[in-house]
């Protein structure tokens, strides 16, 4: 049975993701609704299960006209979808001949060179466990069934002895890197097919002992630059590289005790999010290696994917526990979780989306402003009033009110005084009163004394006698 715990979540804002799983189906999130209030529902699935189309990796182009989203299958097949209805625009096989044994480990969907083509034809970069990458163009014009590679076709080999398991492309998509079991992270440049930059494994531990190389998760620090990027290992531990410094990594850490399974990076250049294989996801400083704050809220499975929204403080999270997992970046808490089902591979946000109904319910910014400017000029003419003034008036004329009243008891008291009456003054006579009280007292003390002794001197007198 599932886990089905009640989460009481704030809700997120209005945005739509993609997510695939172990048996082939790509299902589509959205949250509608208010601003910070929306919860995320599924809308729609596509396809049918089946584990031998278990998506193994996934890109999107998600730009304004006719956006496009491609997927890599175990079964050797890759889809170009469109992302709004899940049609399919072309499907092509695995250019290993052997595509069962070699799946895709890495995919990219190029986006700056679909628009530079007329002709309406998408290219795509795939690398698998070998080390087999390629580049091919493919036209969309024509039937799914009768596509053919057009254009410029270029294959290569990357790996040397050992199984591919993470790949990403830089920002400006002419840099690629990967790197796996057996495998040191490496640089390549896309243009000229060739390596440009190799890491070298750190140096031995106390005990004598070389680290194993076995990458498992990287990404590119930013997407302006191709020369810092942060890879994670199966020995849950994070590195950060900088390719015009050195070789080795320039910063080291461990995280916690079990493999990172997933990196992603932030849009401000030096935060990067972290999960691993025990559902641990946290956010760190990659300038100094600092551990921001761990999510709250462990999920129960492996971290197998994180995306960071483009516009809203928001990260997804999907993985073993069959949840889709949506945080706020600056507080790390759970805004939503969304059961699915099945074990999940990989999360894509689509950053074109938008809620019609959360801009009714929340109008643009300029809009607001022009109905501010309307409503303040109609009142430049009106008189407005002043509420606060009125107020003030009021509260003088009930004071002068209270002082008339006192200067005519004043007035008052001062006839009856020249009158020959004398108004009464009792607290001096209780004064006085308690004064002659105490002398009186006092008084009477003395005499009591003066008694006492007098009774006492008799009886000296008699015992003298009698002696």
């Amino acid at each position: 049975m599932p886990r089905t715990t009640t989460l009481e979540c704030p809700g997120c804002p209005p945005l739509r993701a993609l997510t695939f799983d172990e048996l082939g189906l790509i299902k589509v999130i959205e949250a509608r609704g208010q601003q910070g209030r929306a919860e995320p529902k599924v809308v729609e699935r596509w396809g049918e299960p089946d584990s031998s189309k278990s998506v193994l990796a996934a890109s999107i182009d998600d730009r304004k006209s006719d956006p496009l989203l491609a997927v890599a299958r175990r079964n050797g097949t890759i889809e170009v979808l469109n992302p709004l209805n899940g049609g399919l625009r072309i499907a092509v096989t695995n250019s290993s001949d052997n595509g069962g044994d070699d799946p895709v480990a890495g995919l990219h969907l190029f986006a700056k060179k679909n628009s530079e083509l007329a002709s309406r034809s998408c290219t795509l970069l795939t690398c698998t466990t070998n080390g087999n990458a390629s580049v091919r163009s493919f036209e969309l014009t024509k039937p799914a069934a009768d596509v053919a590679s057009s254009g410029s076709s270029r294959t290569w080999s990357v790996g040397a002895g050992g199984s591919i398991s993470c790949s990403k492309v830089d920002g400006s998509e002419n840099y690629f890197l990967f790197g796996g079991k057996r495998v040191e992270m490496n640089v390549w440049d896309l243009d000229s097919c060739a390596k440009i930059w190799t890491a070298k494994p750190p140096p031995k531990n106390s005990l004598g002992i070389f680290t194993p190389t076995w990458f498992t998760s990287a990404t590119f620090l930013s997407k302006d630059d191709h020369r810092k990027f942060v890879a994670g290992t199966n020995g849950h531990e994070v590195r950060l590289y900088d390719i015009s410094a050195q070789r080795r990594p320039v910063i080291s850490f461990d995280f916690r005790e079990t493999a990172i399974k997933s990196v992603a990076e932030d849009i401000d250049g030096y935060t990067i999010y972290a999960g691993n294989g025990s559902g641990d996801l946290a956010s760190f400083d990659i300038r100094t290696g600092k551990l921001l704050g761990c999510f709250l809220g462990k999920c129960s499975g492996s971290i197998r994917s994180i995306a960071r929204h483009p516009d809203f403080p928001v990260i997804a999270s999907c993985g073993l526990d069959s949840y889709l997992r949506l945080w706020n970046v600056k507080t790390r808490q759970l805004l939503s979780a969304v059961y699915l089902k099945q074990h999940l591979s990989n999360v894509l946000f689509d950053s074109n989306f938008a809620d019609e109904e959360a801009d009714i319910v929340n109008p643009p910014t300029d809009r607001l402003q022009h109905d501010e400017l309307s409503v303040a000029e109609r009142d430049e003419g009106e008189t407005r009033p002043v509420k606060k003034k009125k107020s003030k008036e009021k509260n003088g004329s009930k004071k002068e009110a209270k002082a008339k009243g006192r200067n005519k008891e004043e007035v008052s008291s001062l006839g009856r005084r020249d009158d020959g009456e004398t108004p009464p003054v009792k607290r001096k006579k209780s004064k006085e009163n308690k004064g002659s009280e105490k002398e009186a007292s006092e008084e009477s003390g003395c005499k009591k004394l003066k008694s006492k002794k007098s009774s006492k001197r008799p009886k000296r007198e008699d015992v003298d006698s009698t002696s």
